[in-house]
C-alpha cells in the first residue's frame, strides 16, 4: 500500500494529467479550421503541441504508476 505522501501526490498528477488531457483536446481542434487551406503551417505546428502535451500525458501517467 503506497504511503499517504505517494497516494497524495499521485492523486495530484492524475488531475493534472486530465487537465491537460482536456487541453490536448482543446489544442487539436484548433488546427481543424486551418485543414486543406494554405496554412498547412498552422496545422502542423498545432498538431506538434497536441503530440507535446500527449506525451506529457504519458509521462504523468507513468510517474502515477510509479507511486502506487
Amino acid at each position: 500500500m503506497p504511503s499517504s505522501d505517494a497516494a497524495s501526490a499521485a492523486n495530484e498528477l492524475h488531475v493534472i494529467a486530465d487537465t491537460i488531457e482536456r487541453q490536448r483536446e482543446r489544442v487539436g481542434a484548433l488546427a481543424e479550421p486551418f485543414l486543406g487551406t494554405e496554412r498547412e503551417d498552422v496545422v502542423t505546428t498545432v498538431h506538434e503541441a497536441e503530440r507535446q502535451l500527449l506525451m506529457a500525458v504519458r509521462a504523468l501517467q507513468r510517474a502515477i504508476k510509479t507511486l502506487e
